[in-house]
C-alpha cells in the first residue's frame, strides 16, 4: 500500500513537468501555424487586391466581380485552416474525415444556404439582373447592390437596405424594370366629353415633341381614346423613352399637360354626383 502511495506521489510530481516538456515540443509548431494564418491572411489580402484590379482593368461585370471576390475569399480561408491544423501535427485523414463529417452535418443542418449558395451561381450564370438593376421581387423592389454567396442587397428608393436570399430570388419571377435600354412610358388623361378630341390629341402630341427626350423609334408616340369613363373621355398616351429618363419625363409630362390642358381651355374633369330632392305627397 505504501509502494502504490509513493508511486502515485510519482506520478503527480512528474505530471506538471510532462506538460511543460509537451508545451515545450509544441511550441515550434504553435509558431508555424500561426505564421501560417498571418501568411495566409496577407496573401488573401493581396491576392484579393490583385484579383480585384485585374477584373477592372477588363472591366467584368461588377456582378461576377463581387460573387468572385466572395468566393475566393471562402476558398482561401479554408485552405489556410486546413494548412494550420497540418502544421499542429494533426493527421491529414483525420482533417479530411473532420470536413467531410463536418459538411454533412452543415450540409444537413443548413439545407436553405446550401440553396443559396445554388441559387447565386444560378444567378451569376444567368444573368437575370445585375448589379445596378432596379428589380421587383414579390413585395421587395430596390436598386441591386450586390449580389454575394448567400443573399442580394437592394436599396430602395428611401434608401433602405433589402436582403433576399438567392434561392428566393432563383425561384421566383422577378421583373427587371431596368434591364433594357428604352421603356416605353404610358400615361392616361382625363378630359371632358364636350371637348374637341382631335384637339386634345394635338395639344399632347405637341407637347409631347417638344421634349427632345422622348423618341420616334422604335415606334412614334401614340395619342388615342382609351375609354369612355363615367365621367370622363380617357386618353391614351405611349411614348418611348431612355430607361434612365423614364421618371423625369413621367413627371415632366404630367405637368406640361396639364399647364397645356388649361392654355388650351380643356377640361380635365372629376367625379361629381347629383343629388335630386323629390318633395314627398302630404308634405307642407
Amino acid at each position: 500500500m505504501d509502494r502504490l502511495s509513493d508511486r502515485c506521489q510519482v506520478l503527480a510530481d512528474s505530471a506538471p513537468e510532462r506538460l511543460l516538456e509537451r508545451l515545450e515540443d509544441m511550441i515550434p509548431n504553435l509558431i508555424m501555424a500561426a505564421l501560417i494564418i498571418l501568411v495566409g491572411h496577407i496573401v488573401s489580402r493581396i491576392t484579393l487586391k490583385i484579383m480585384a484590379r485585374g477584373l477592372n482593368v477588363k472591366h467584368v461585370d461588377p456582378t461576377i466581380h463581387k460573387f468572385s471576390m466572395s468566393l475566393v475569399r471562402v476558398t482561401i480561408t479554408v485552405m489556410v485552416t486546413v494548412m494550420a491544423l497540418s502544421a499542429l501535427n494533426v493527421p491529414m485523414s483525420s482533417i479530411i474525415a473532420a470536413i467531410g463529417t463536418a459538411g454533412l452535418a452543415i450540409g444537413l443542418a443548413l439545407q436553405d444556404s446550401l440553396s443559396n449558395v445554388a441559387g447565386g451561381f444560378i444567378i451569376l450564370f444567368s444573368k437575370p439582373f445585375k448589379c445596378g438593376d432596379y428589380i421587383v421581387c414579390g413585395s421587395e423592389e430596390g436598386t441591386v447592390e450586390m449580389i454575394t454567396i448567400l443573399y442580394t442587397k437592394l436599396l430602395t428608393i428611401d434608401n433602405r437596405g433589402v436582403f433576399i436570399p438567392n434561392r428566393t430570388l432563383a425561384n421566383s419571377t422577378v421583373i427587371n424594370i431596368t434591364g433594357e435600354k428604352q421603356r416605353r412610358l404610358e400615361l392616361r388623361f382625363n378630359v371632358s366629353y364636350s371637348d374637341d378630341i382631335a384637339k386634345v390629341r394635338e395639344v399632347i402630341l405637341e407637347t409631347v415633341k417638344a421634349d427632345s427626350r422622348i423618341h420616334d423609334k422604335p415606334d412614334e408616340p401614340l395619342v388615342a381614346v382609351a375609354e369612355h369613363g363615367s365621367s370622363a373621355v380617357v386618353i391614351l398616351l405611349r411614348a418611348w423613352v431612355d430607361t434612365k429618363d423614364y421618371w423625369g419625363v413621367r413627371f415632366s409630362l404630367m405637368e406640361k399637360v396639364k399647364n397645356a390642358f388649361d392654355e388650351n381651355g380643356i377640361t380635365i374633369p372629376f367625379d361629381q354626383l347629383d343629388i335630386h330632392m323629390d318633395r314627398i305627397h302630404g308634405d307642407k
